[in-house]
C-alpha cells in the first residue's frame, strides 16, 4: 500500500539544495506553470508544437550523450562495417528513451530524491550500484574523451604549423574542465556564453556532415534503408569485433551516468506532476530524434568516404575529417571536423564529472555545491592520462571502454523496471491494467536486448577480451 507519510519523509531525508544544477527562479516557474495549464487546453497535436519549442532537460542529456564515445562508435562502425549497422544507435536510443520517459513519470510523480526512492523502493543494492556504476562509466569514457580531444588540438596545432605534446594538451583540458564542472549551475554569464558556443560548433559539424551527405549520400537511400531495418550482424573486420562495436554504440547512446542526472535536473527545474507530458517530448525531440539524425549523419559519411580504405583499427581524427573534405576541402574540412569534436568531448567531459560530484554528494547525503561535490567531480580527472596514449587509436578507443560501460547498464534498466511497478513508490501513479503492461513490456524489451548482445559478446568474445586489452596498451604509444 502507498505510504504517503514515508514518501514525504524520503523528500527530506537527503540535501534539498538542487540549486547547483540550475534551477528555475520562482517567478519563472510560475510563468511556466500558467503557460502549461494553457497548453493542456490545446489538441494534442498543438500541445506537442508547443512543447517541442519550450525545451528542457532533454537538450542537457543530448549535450552528455553527443560526445566522443558517440562520434567514434559512429565513425569505427560506418568505416568498419558500412551501413550494416546503422540500426545499432537508433535502437539503443529508442530503448534508452523509454527508460528516459520512464524515470520522468516516476520523478515528477513522486519529487523524490531518484537514490532515496532506489534505495528504499528497488533496494540497497540497485541503489549503491547505480551510483557506483556512475562514477565507473565517467572515468572509463573519460579515457576516451581524453584521448579524442588531445588528438585533435594536436591536429589542429599541426594545421597551424606547430608542434605541441598531447599529454599537455590534455592537460589543457582539465584545466579548463575544473573549474566549468565546480561552478556548474552557476548562472554566471560566461557560462551561458561557453554553452551557446559549444552547441554553436556541435550543430556545426552535424550542419557538415548533412552537407556532405546532400552530396554524396543521396545516391546510397536503398542502402540506408536497409541498414535500418536489416539488423544485420556482419562479421568482424580487421581485427575490429562486429559485436563490440554494437555493444559500444548501444552503451554511447544512454550510459548509466545519464540516467543518474537526468531525474536530479527535472527536480531543479522545479517540474512536477504537470510536466510529465512536457518531460516524454522533450526527451523525444530534444534527445531521441537528434540523436538518431546525428548518429545517422555520421556513419552514413564514414560509410560512404571511409569504408572502401579502412585497413584497421588505425583510424584517428586526420582520416575521419577526410570525409568531410570532399565539401569544404581537406584543410577547412580538418579544423571544423577536430572543432566540433572537441565541442563535443569538452561538454562531455564537464558532465561526467558533474555525475560524479552528484553521485558522491547523494551517496554522502551532502548537500550539492559543497566538498562532497567538488572531490567526487575531481574522481574522473586522472583519466587525463588517456592524452598520453593510443595515438593512433583515438577513435577506435570508443569499442572497449563502450564494452566495459555497457555491462553496467542491465542493473539500472531492472531497477527503474521495479519502480515502475511498485505500488508503495507510485501509489495513484502507478500504472494500471493495459498501461502496466505496455510499461512493464517495454522496459524488460530494453533489459533483455542489451542483456543478450551482452551475453553474447561475454561467451564469444570475454576470452580474448583481456588479452585485447593487453595488446592495446602494449600497442600504445
Amino acid at each position: 500500500m502507498f505510504d504517503e507519510a514515508r514518501v514525504n519523509a524520503s523528500k527530506t531525508s537527503a540535501p534539498s539544495d538542487l540549486s547547483f544544477l540550475g534551477s528555475t527562479p520562482p517567478e519563472q516557474l510560475a510563468a511556466e506553470n500558467v503557460w502549461l495549464e494553457q497548453a493542456l487546453r490545446r489538441p494534442w497535436l498543438s500541445r506537442q508544437w508547443a512543447y517541442m519549442r519550450h525545451g528542457g532537460p532533454g537538450y542537457l542529456q543530448s549535450a552528455l550523450t553527443m560526445g566522443g564515445g558517440t562520434a567514434s562508435s559512429c565513425l569505427i562502425a560506418g568505416a568498419a562495417f558500412g551501413f550494416d549497422l546503422l540500426w545499432v544507435p537508433a535502437l539503443g536510443m529508442v530503448l534508452g528513451g523509454i527508460v528516459f520517459a520512464a524515470i520522468a513519470h516516476q520523478t515528477l510523480s513522486t519529487g523524490m530524491r531518484p537514490f532515496t526512492a532506489m534505495r528504499r523502493f528497488a533496494g540497497p543494492v540497485f541503489a549503491w550500484g547505480w551510483a557506483i556504476g556512475t562514477i565507473v562509466a565517467s572515468v572509463v569514457w573519460h579515457l576516451a574523451q581524453y584521448s579524442l580531444a588531445s588528438a585533435v588540438l594536436v591536429d589542429l596545432a599541426a594545421v597551424a604549423g606547430w608542434e605541441v605534446p598531447r599529454f599537455g594538451m590534455g592537460l589543457l583540458v582539465l584545466a579548463w574542465a575544473i573549474p566549468m564542472a565546480l561552478g556548474f549551475g552557476s548562472g554566471a554569464k560566461w557560462r551561458g556564453a561557453f554553452e551557446r558556443a559549444m552547441r554553436w560548433m556541435v550543430w556545426s559539424i552535424v550542419g557538415l556532415f548533412a552537407l556532405v551527405f546532400v552530396r554524396v549520400g543521396l545516391g546510397h537511400g536503398g542502402e540506408i534503408v536497409d541498414g535500418f531495418l536489416s539488423f544485420r550482424i556482419p562479421d568482424d573486420r580487421d581485427g575490429v569485433p562486429a559485436l563490440g562495436v554494437i555493444i559500444a554504440g548501444l552503451a554511447a547512446a544512454v550510459g548509466i551516468n545519464m540516467t543518474f542526472l537526468y531525474p536530479y535536473t527535472l527536480l531543479a527545474r522545479g517540474w512536477g506532476r504537470s510536466h510529465r507530458e512536457l518531460a516524454r517530448t522533450d526527451i523525444a525531440f530534444g534527445m531521441v530524434l537528434p540523436y538518431i539524425i546525428v548518429t545517422t549523419l555520421m556513419t552514413v559519411v564514414a560509410a560512404i568516404t571511409l569504408s572502401a580504405t579502412f585497413t584497421g583499427k588505425s583510424i584517428g581524427p586526420v582520416e575521419a575529417a577526410q570525409s568531410l573534405g570532399a565539401m569544404v576541402g581537406p584543410i577547412w574540412g580538418r579544423v571544423l571536423f577536430d572543432l566540433g569534436i572537441l565541442a563535443m568531448v569538452s561538454s562531455t567531459i564537464v558532465l561526467h564529472m558533474v555525475c560524479c560530484g552528484v553521485a558522491v554528494s547523494e551517496m554522502a547525503n551532502r548537500p550539492f555545491g559543497g566538498r562532497a561535490f567538488r572531490w567526487g567531480a575531481m574522481i574522473p580527472a586522472p583519466a587525463v592520462v588517456g592524452s598520453l596514449y593510443w595515438s593512433d587509436l583515438s577513435i577506435w578507443l570508443a569499442v572497449p571502454t563502450g564494452v566495459v560501460t555497457g555491462f553496467l547498464l542491465p542493473l539500472v534498466y531492472v531497477a527503474f523496471l521495479k519502480l515502475q511497478c511498485s505500488g508503495a513508490y507510485l501509489g495513484r501513479d502507478r500504472p494500471t491494467g493495459g498501461k502496466l503492461v505496455a510499461w512493464a513490456g517495454a522496459l524488460a524489451l530494453a533489459t533483455i536486448v542489451l542483456g543478450t548482445f551482452l551475453a553474447w559478446y561475454a561467451m564469444t568474445k570475454g576470452p580474448d577480451y583481456l588479452s585485447h586489452l593487453r595488446t592495446l596498451f602494449e600497442g600504445s604509444s
